[in-house]
C-alpha cells in the first residue's frame, strides 16, 4: 500500500489521511459488522491511532456494545452516514484504527490477511481457506 494514503466519506465532508503502513488487513464476520455494513462481512485495514488525521470535518461517533464484552466505537459522516472507523475503545486506547476499505480512495491495494469472527460467518460467504481464520478476535 502506498503511504501516505487518503480516504473519505461519500459526500466528501469527513476525510483523512493516514503516514503509516497497516498493522493488518482483515475481514470481520461480526453481526455488529453485518448490521453496520449491511452486508455479510466489512473489510477493513488497522492503522496506528497517531498516524491517522482528520483532514475535512470531523466524523460523528457512536458508540455500542461489541460482542468481544468492551464497547465499540464507530465514525462515520454525520452528513451522507457513510461509515469510515472502527475497532476503537471509547474508555481506553488501543493504538490503532479500523478504516472501512470502501473509504479509502485507492481500496484496490487491499489485501486481507486474516478472516475475525467467522464464527458469526452468513453461510452463502464463504471463508477463504487460505487465509488464517479466528473463530472470535485473533487474541480470544
Amino acid at each position: 500500500m502506498k503511504i501516505p494514503f487518503e480516504g473519505g466519506c461519500l459526500c466528501g465532508r469527513v476525510r483523512y489521511r493516514c503516514e503509516a503502513a497497516p498493522i493488518a488487513m482483515l475481514k470481520c464476520h461480526c453481526r455488529d459488522c453485518q448490521r453496520v455494513s449491511g452486508g455479510p462481512h466489512v473489510c477493513a485495514i488497522l492503522v496506528p491511532e497517531e498516524s491517522l488525521r482528520f483532514t475535512g470535518m470531523m466524523p460523528t461517533y457512536f458508540c455500542s456494545d461489541s460482542d468481544s464484552g468492551g464497547k465499540h466505537k464507530r465514525g462515520f459522516c454525520g452528513v451522507c452516514g457513510s461509515r469510515l472507523t472502527g475497532g476503537q475503545s471509547p474508555d481506553l486506547s488501543t493504538g490503532f484504527v479500523g478504516l472501512t476499505v470502501g473509504s479509502l480512495d485507492d481500496p484496490s491495494e487491499f489485501r486481507p490477511q486474516m478472516e475475525i469472527w467467522v464464527s458469526h460467518a452468513l453461510s452463502w460467504d464463504p471463508i477463504d481457506g487460505k487465509l488464517p481464520s479466528f473463530p472470535k478476535n485473533p487474541d480470544k
